[in-house]
């Protein structure tokens, strides 16, 4: 099993629209930027495990923890012209995004926010932590897992 990190916007989608899903399931579409969706398409399994982040909002951080329950399919969204998140040289027999479904484990007990994550020494490599990342999706070393939940 592998851990990642996955972004998103509380404003869209947080993780209580994930606890309020159907089966607590749904499919983590939308992203356009081409290494995160070479993890989507390539990296995450079935089993692995990602921190469920929220970013872009008044106090960032770690709200829970999902798991992969699908791997990497095309994004449904990319061929849907009313969607935000259409694109035009994305087809069904080409296509050029991938999303993963993810199901909620957990709620964390707490956020654990930005600011404490850069205050962790354990955490000073942790990908989500260097300068001018803003990938939203990332791999986390069992590490940095550990050191993370640690801090719940």
């Amino acid at each position: 099993m592998k851990y990642w990190l996955m972004k998103s916007e509380p404003g869209t989608f947080s993780i209580d629209h994930l606890a309020r899903a159907p089966r607590r399931t749904t499919s983590w579409d939308g992203v356009r930027n081409y290494q995160a969706r070479n993890m989507l398409r390539d990296g995450l399994r079935r089993g692995d495990q990602a921190l469920f982040y929220h970013s872009s909002c008044e106090v960032p951080g770690v709200a829970g923890i999902v798991e992969i329950v699908r791997e990497g399919y095309p994004d449904e969204t990319a061929f849907d012209p009313k969607d935000d998140h259409y694109d035009p040289d994305s087809s069904r027999d080409e296509p050029r995004w991938y999303v993963v479904d993810v199901r909620l484990v957990r709620k964390l007990a707490r956020i654990v926010t930005l600011e404490e994550l850069r205050a962790e020494r354990s955490l000073a490599q942790m990908q989500l932590l260097k300068r001018g990342n803003r990938l939203s999706v990332m791999p986390v070393s069992a590490r940095e897992w550990q050191a993370v939940l640690a801090l719940e």
